[in-house]
């Protein structure tokens, strides 16, 4: 057994014992109340999972094992002279529970170097799509087609003990980690390059090899990389693809197929697609205005447009935020190290000096902050991904690190399926007692 999966193996087999204590002796525990609004308005604030690699505070922002972005900005390891956090160091913070040292990181490295080929079967189903398929659609499939190569899988078609399935979990996951750099460059270079691809480098990072697969040698990108793939790897357990990956994952499908689910989730707008709709909205601003760098009163004028055409200004609030996204923050210092003096940066600046205090004056919007999504693609745009449409297999690969951590512990602690019981629209009624001359059901008769 590697070191690191030892590791796992010695921490999870006491904190699995806690659980199943916890779970037999104080079941009866109230944890948390939900009203008729909880769940017509999207489950917002009900407890209801337990995650453990990361917990998003409404001030403070999110913390993984409890230390912030600045945090490990400081103590994760970094490549020799490096200046960004790398983040196989997150993960195995997040997986084993504890700061890792440089040999761990060099050892998870080793891993996901010897893991990182891909069945030729993958690429052959991908070359079967048109050049123009969505990219999150493409990074979907190429997951699904690894699929058959599940070591969890397989292990319970052979009649494995529950108390062992976070074992060939944890070697799906890091098999499944391993792969995504090329799987998502495979599908850069096709879509936007002909399908000229170029090959790994094992003497990289895996964010760094993610920049060089994808045609971006650049010292900068590589760090830009580094810290992208770090502060987008989780957010507590609730947002759709930690929750979507965590409740597929519950009925024992596969890693691939769990994470492929929780993925198609992130793709949509609402979600991590938002990176994609932030830099639409800027150059629709520019191009509508006919000029690069609009001022504040012009951007001002546009997002009251924006709003009173009911929609919504994208990169902006946050369904637990209640102040600006640390991540956010996280980028803006990069842009201000690296690119002070880009133009769209200039803008994204001013769009924050302008947009909190418009949202501000609207009653029932509580947080008027950006989050991540309202500067990763400026930054992504300024060394040359132009391709927005892909911005989110980016963030998809580095969400892989914190659902599929999370994964593991599922099954470590023996978690069971979820299901939730729902009622429908009769029984709301009924329980409020709300009277309507709609009829939604016939009520039956006794």
């Amino acid at each position: 057994m590697s070191t690191i999966k030892q590791k796992f193996y010695d921490n999870a087999s006491k904190k699995s014992a806690v659980i199943q204590k916890l779970k037999k002796e104080h079941a009866d525990v109230v944890v948390s109340e939900v009203t008729v609004g909880h769940v017509l308005t999207g489950m917002k604030g009900i407890i209801s999972l337990m995650t453990s690699t990361s917990k998003l505070d409404p001030e403070e922002g999110i913390r993984f094992r409890g230390y912030s972005i600045p945090d490990l900005q400081e103590l994760l390891p970094r490549i020799p002279g490096g200046t960004e956090p790398l983040p196989e160091g997150l993960f195995y913070l997040m997986l084993v529970g504890e700061l890792p040292t440089d040999a761990d990181v060099k050892e998870i490295q080793d891993e996901w170097t010897k893991r990182s080929d891909i069945p030729e079967h993958v690429f052959a189903a991908l070359d079967a799509l048109p050049k123009d398929t969505h990219p999150m659609n493409q990074f979907a499939l190429g997951i699904v087609a690894m699929a058959d190569g599940s070591k969890f899988a397989k292990a319970y078609e052979e009649g494995i003990s529950k108390k062992d399935y976070w074992d060939p979990t944890y070697e799906g996951v890091m098999d499944l980690i391993a792969k995504l750099p090329k799987l998502a460059a495979y599908i850069y270079r096709r879509s936007y390059f002909d399908g000229d691809h170029i090959e790994s480098d094992p003497s990289l990072d895996w964010a760094g090899n993610l920049a060089h697969m994808m045609g971006f040698d650049d010292d900068e990108v590589k760090k830009l990389f580094r810290l992208y793939m770090t502060i987008h790897t989780d957010h507590e357990g609730g947002n759709v693809s930690a929750h979507t990956t965590h409740l597929v994952g519950s009925a024992l499908s596969s890693p691939y197929q769990a994470y492929a689910a929780g993925m198609l989730g992130l793709a949509g707008p609402l979600h991590g697609l938002a990176n994609q709709e932030v830099i639409k909205w800027i150059l629709a601003m520019r191009e509508e205005l006919g000029v690069e760098n609009p001022t504040k009163e012009q951007i001002s004028d546009f997002v009251k447009k924006t709003l009173s055409e009911g929609r919504v200004v994208p990169g902006y609030g946050h369904a637990v935020l209640r102040k600006t996204d640390p991540r956010y923050t996280a980028q803006r210092e990069f842009a201000l190290k690296y690119m002070a003096d880009d133009s769209l940066f200039q803008t994204v600046s001013n769009i924050y000096e302008v947009v909190p205090p418009i949202l501000s004056s609207i009653a029932k919007i509580k947080n008027p902050w950006p989050n991540v999504d309202a500067h990763s693609g400026a930054l992504l745009l300024h060394y040359g991904i132009t391709q927005y449409e892909f911005y989110t297999v980016l963030f998809s690969v580095s969400r892989a690190l914190g659902v599929l951590a999370q994964l593991v512990w599922d099954r470590a602690y023996g978690l069971p399926i979820e299901r939730p019981k729902s009622q429908n629209e009769f029984w709301f009624l009924e329980k409020t007692g709300l009277k309507s001359d709609v009829k939604f059901y016939t009520k039956p008769k006794n």
